[in-house]
């Protein structure tokens, strides 16, 4: 039997960019041929979240606007051309909803590229409400066994850093640096970067985060809020550089840093998204060294199937604080603030 489905729901909406962030009650959405009807228990905090809010990147959200998109719940309805569901499945939202899956791009796996890309909690209604809808194809199958709180992260944080490690190309034994490292994305990283075999050192300020960091499975840390010269410490830990380095920090500095400290023929993936930063890198050190600078966005279904793998076989866990989905303007502050240890997650029963 079906569960049975309110005509309303609690969400976080808001008007404007940057305006009030409104807990209030909304309609429930009705799913589309294509769709499936999720009702959402948890959802992440992103800090793509805080940008699609305050409208400070190069895209236009959607308004009015619920967002979120590391949405976890239980599907109860779909669509009718949806196949492959059944009432009562796990699903997760991802920041991708849909793509057309017939372009260049879809036909090699790079369906977050896709021209006509639909993203939750951006230009699709997202995971911060209790219902929510999402592409059948794209929605995210979370096993049975698993704690749909913690879940939720990793369906944009854990596979974001999944894919940025698989970008990264490095081997086994290799060391990794991972800039922003006691954040949502860096405590994630760290544990993926662990259970994929890779040496770790991390970079973030203060000594509760670098303790966290260990505990997560890094070798080295580097406070930034102490260590005057983070390039020589960096190369100094890790005997002369990083094979590899994941931005996931929201800093230009600690960007243009990770150029400078890599070892010879190493690799620089960028991850996080500072409104307006650019990269400066020398060409000459870079020539000389055989740097690479990549760039990596949001995996694909492979990739988020691959990353829950890692999770459900207990490879990988989410550090996560769990606070009501009305608490959500109070979580912005705080991640403005950078004092917030692992992932934020909401409960949108509260």
């Amino acid at each position: 039997m079906s569960p049975s489905i309110p005509k309303t729901q609690k969400a976080v909406v808001f008007e404007t960019n940057g305006g009030p962030l409104e807990y209030k009650d909304i309609d429930v959405p009705t799913p589309k041929p294509n769709e499936l009807l999720i009702n959402v228990k948890y959802s992440g905090v992103c800090h793509t979240d805080l940008h699609a809010w305050k409208g400070d990147w190069p895209l236009d959200t959607k308004l009015p606007l619920v967002g979120g998109h590391e949405g976890a719940g239980v599907v109860v309805g779909m669509g009718s051309n949806v196949t492959g569901w059944e009432i009562g499945d796990y699903a997760g939202i991802k920041w991708l909803n849909g793509s057309c899956m017939n372009c260049e791009y879809c036909q090699k796996g790079a369906e977050p590229n896709c021209a006509k890309a639909d993203l939750s909690g951006y230009l699709h209604d997202g995971s911060f409400q209790q219902y929510a809808t999402a592409d059948a194809i794209q929605a995210a199958k979370i096993p049975k066994s698993a704690d749909l709180a913690k879940a939720a992260p990793i369906l944009c944080a854990g596979v974001t850093v999944y894919k940025a490690l698989k970008t990264a190309d490095l081997q086994a034994g290799e060391w990794v640096c991972i800039s922003g490292a006691g954040g949502g994305l860096g405590s994630l990283a760290v544990q993926y970067a662990k259970a994929m075999g890779y040496r770790v050192i991390g970079i973030d300020g203060g000594a509760d985060k670098g303790e966290f960091v260990k505990k997560l499975g890094a070798e080295a840390f580097i406070d930034f809020t102490k260590e005057k010269d983070i390039v020589k410490a960096v190369q100094d830990a890790t005997d002369g550089g990083p094979h590899g380095a994941i931005n996931v920090s929201v800093s230009p500095a600690a960007i243009d840093q990770s150029v400078q400290y890599l070892r010879p023929l190493g690799v620089s993936v960028l991850v996080g998204l500072p409104a307006g930063a650019k990269v400066s890198a020398s060409v000459f050190d870079s020539v000389v060294k055989s740097i690479q600078i990549r760039a990596s966005y949001v995996g694909n279904r492979r990739d988020t199937t691959e990353a829950l793998d890692f999770f459900a076989r207990g490879l990988v866990d989410c550090p996560i604080k769990i606070v009501g989905l009305s608490e959500l303007p109070e979580v912005f502050k705080l991640m403005e603030e950078g004092k917030i240890l692992g992932r934020m997650v909401l409960d949108t029963s509260k």
